[in-house]
């Protein structure tokens, strides 16, 4: 059984269509009968959009019903299929506490209730009988004010037992006119000893060189090998890994051909620049982590000795991770969990 590490996942995006569709049928009737069907609800649902912004927009849908009442339901559901389908030994999930908030709360009560999604998600992560080691990446976002994000930084220093790191997501291409905000936020997010990483370089629109030193990993980053590639040294000096998610790159209408991140793959090992393989969002793309690998391979993009090596970098770059370097010689309790009871109707 291989053991895979999943470094970039988000939390909106994780639910599949199946499970999206069974919750809105059970507690949202006016959002079913726009669909004639499940099969055309999960062709709106997963197929390309032309932008990325407008791909972002679907996250809107899903982070509506992840409430503290009902974060409980999906992450059963994602780490249940986690486990069975992929094999995930270790999963960072990454979400905006905030955006999971009570809409009519004021803004300060709002960040007082980030801290309690946090803890919903931390707890609801740590399921004895699908035993994947778990963390939580928590995300600035661009749409949210300055006070806002900073409040996400200091949840993060408070709340070490479930959180790993902070990014920025919300789209590249809108960090621009408060790029000097970003600055500031990472730097205090490494005062108070955070991991980061950031949606960076994912888009042309999208490249901040400015960011980077303020980066242990970069959030996509195929935008660097592709038109940046001087850069690389400075990331391989500064071990800095790419998380490159191939799906979304297609779905996102960034790339118009799966078989251009040859390309990013072939640059990025002549520099000595690792890249983790992630999906981003997997329920958006129905797409799990073990055909990520296959695409690749069947596209010719990258070799077998080459997949491992991504492999292996996942558990390296993994920031909580927590047997060291070399995952496979440890796994015993995870490949021989004790034997579970099935609920029924689960």
């Amino acid at each position: 059984m291989a053991l895979y590490a999943e470094l970039h996942r988000h939390l909106g995006g994780s639910v599949v269509p199946r499970v999206l569709w069974r919750y809105f049928q059970r507690h949202d009737g006016d959002l079913v009968s726009r669909f004639q069907d499940y099969a055309e609800f999960e062709d709106f649902y997963t197929r390309p959009r032309n932008t990325l912004d407008e791909y972002l927009e679907l996250h809107t849908l899903v982070e509506s019903v992840q409430t503290v009442d009902t974060l409980p339901y999906f992450i059963y559901r994602l780490l249940r299929g986690a486990y069975v389908f992929e094999n995930l030994a270790y999963l960072e999930l990454r979400y905006t506490p905030y955006l999971r908030t009570s809409e009519d709360l004021s803004q300060s009560d709002r960040i007082d209730q980030m801290a309690e999604i946090v803890e919903v998600v931390g707890k609801a992560s740590q399921i004895t009988e699908y035993p994947i080691v778990t963390s939580q990446i928590l995300c600035m976002h661009s749409r949210l004010p300055y006070e806002v994000n900073r409040a996400i930084i200091d949840l993060a220093a408070q709340s070490k037992k479930y959180v790993c790191a902070v990014d920025v997501a919300g789209g590249d291409s809108h960090y621009a006119e408060r790029l000097d905000e970003w600055i500031k936020l990472y730097e205090y997010a490494l005062s108070l000893d955070i991991n980061t990483t950031g949606h960076l370089y994912e888009t042309t629109a999208g490249c901040y060189p400015e960011l980077l030193p303020y980066l242990m990993r970069i959030g996509h980053g195929i935008q660097i090998p592709l038109l940046y590639p001087e850069l690389l040294p400075d990331l391989a000096r500064r071990g800095q890994c790419l998380e490159v998610c191939p799906t979304t790159y297609i779905k996102t209408g960034t790339l118009a051909d799966i078989r251009l991140l040859k390309q990013v793959f072939e640059r990025c090992f002549d520099a000595g620049v690792d890249i983790a393989i992630c999906t981003d969002n997997a329920g958006l793309h129905n797409v799990r982590l073990p055909f990520e690998y296959e695409n690749l391979l069947t596209y010719d993009i990258i070799s077998f000795p080459q997949l491992k090596a991504c492999q292996d970098a996942a558990f390296r770059h993994a920031f909580a991770w927590p047997y060291g370097q070399q995952p496979a010689s440890l796994l015993n309790g995870i490949l021989n969990p004790s034997p579970m009871k099935v609920a029924v109707g689960s």
